[in-house]
């Protein structure tokens, strides 16, 4: 389950004692401050103690308007966002030192798993959990901007409405059919190089950063047109998943008649941005191009047998 603006308490007590976004000391003459700094140039450049500050574009329910409001945090050494949007929360004063209302953000694992975090960050679409600080705001003053997606409906501030991605999976039936739950015993054998293929294919976390990039998938607030509106780079990688696993494949004419359909394979404009901002790195153009091959080949097929 996804959390909104909240974390889990930590199980050991010295690490609760240390504050939101401060990593906890590996041992007892540790700081966070005096830990080493990682290889990447601009997390060493960092200085240390620095305050910045956070601009959130945030909006007070579905269809209301956008406003903007500034907040300053200290930046602890391996803070990332979602650390300092809890600085926020806990003391959510603008820096006009206006008392308003704390932040609210979609979140649950924090380790680029769960793909619920996803947030357009300094204009660019990216999981904010993965997003540090160090490498983002390493000055002083430095302003970190955080936007909800465009792409979908906003419920409040930073937490979107992601119910048409996941329609877009029930279109093409992005799932392995199975009778029943009991056990049907050892499955298909496969391929160490088929495997490989498809487990870059399967760390897909639905987390929408391809679709906000991508020029062709537009916001449809209104879901009696989903049916018929683009379906999505990531759709359209799961499908092939799918149709590529052996037991899987028995939905295979299925998921290609979707994807020959309105909003299907034919609306992408191949600007292959999706691509380029996806945080697993799945090689979403390359599944676009195969199931573009087996949609054309199913037509042909289909066209023959009348």
């Amino acid at each position: 389950m996804s959390s909104l603006g909240t974390s889990t308490a930590p199980a050991d007590p010295k690490q609760a004692a240390a504050p939101v976004g401060q990593p906890v000391p590996q041992n007892a003459d540790a700081h966070p401050d005096k830990a080493p700094q990682g290889k990447n140039p601009q997390r060493r450049g960092a200085k240390v103690g620095r305050k910045i500050r956070i601009r959130i574009k945030r909006c007070d329910g579905p269809g209301k308007s956008s406003y903007w409001e500034e907040f300053e945090v200290p930046a602890y050494r391996g803070s990332n966002v979602i650390s300092c949007l809890q600085q926020i929360a806990a003391n959510p004063v603008t820096v006009d030192g206006k008392a308003t209302t704390p932040p609210v953000w979609d979140s649950g694992c924090l380790e680029e798993v769960c793909g619920s975090c996803t947030m357009v960050i300094n204009g660019k679409v990216r999981q904010s959990c993965s997003c540090l600080i160090d490498e983002y705001a390493p000055s002083e003053g430095d302003v970190v901007t955080l936007e909800p997606m465009s792409k979908f409906p906003v419920i409040r501030d930073l937490w979107v409405d992601r119910q048409r991605l996941f329609h877009a999976l029930k279109r093409v039936k992005a799932w392995v059919p199975i009778d029943g739950t009991y056990n049907l015993g050892r499955g298909p054998t496969e391929a160490p190089e088929h495997q490989q293929t498809r487990y870059v294919l399967s760390t897909c976390m639905s987390c929408g950063c391809c679709l906000e990039a991508c020029p062709q998938y537009n916001l449809e607030p209104d879901k009696n047109e989903w049916d018929t509106a683009f379906i999505g780079a990531h759709a359209i990688s799961q499908a092939r998943l799918f149709n590529e696993h052996e037991t899987g494949s028995r939905l295979k004419k299925d998921r290609l008649d979707a994807l020959m359909g309105p909003g299907g394979i034919n609306d992408c404009g191949n600007a292959q941005n999706c691509v380029k901002v996806c945080p697993k790195h799945i090689p979403l153009t390359e599944s676009i191009a195969a199931m573009g091959r087996a949609v054309t080949i199913h037509s042909i097929a289909r066209f023959f047998r009348g």
